[in-house]
């Protein structure tokens, strides 16, 4: 069986989360320091080798009113290359909201403000993640009651 890679892409970080073997469960993975594009593929070509990973999600920073901004436009360019360069399935998930939400969490649990930093950015992919892996489990389901 194989997995899905969630990625939270930051300018500095990339959150990273894994999916367990059945698709079901998101859980943190860490957080990678980018350091070039180059760098950043050689890392993740490791991990989806070693993770056995067969599909990669990335989240995708809708503005509220539904449009694609700057940010946006660079996650765009990130999944091409990716895919081009790793030859893997890449996913967007709308991601509206992960990173404020992943930081209600992290409140909520008075984690310090140190701590939150170097957490919200897994825990904003374990949020991506789960939302796709929610998102399939429903359209399938859907499609099987179709099929009825």
């Amino acid at each position: 069986m194989s997995r899905i890679l969630g990625i939270d892409v930051g300018e500095r970080r990339l959150g990273l989360a894994l999916s367990d073997e059945t698709s079901t469960l998101a859980s943190p993975y860490g957080v990678y320091e980018r350091s070039s594009l180059e760098a950043d593929l050689a890392y993740l070509k490791k991990l989806i080798t070693s993770q056995k990973i067969s599909e990669i999600v990335l989240g995708l920073p809708i503005n509220m009113d539904g449009s694609l901004g700057p940010k946006a436009q660079e996650i765009l360019e990130f999944k091409k290359t990716l895919e081009e360069r790793l030859t893997i399935a890449v996913e967007l998930f709308d991601e509206r909201l992960t990173t404020a939400e992943a930081e209600r969490v992290l409140l909520s649990a008075d984690v310090s403000r140190r701590k939150r930093k170097s957490v919200r950015d897994a825990l904003a992919a374990v949020l991506i993640l789960q939302g796709y892996l929610q998102k399939k489990s429903l359209e399938s389901q859907m499609s099987k009651s179709q099929d009825l």
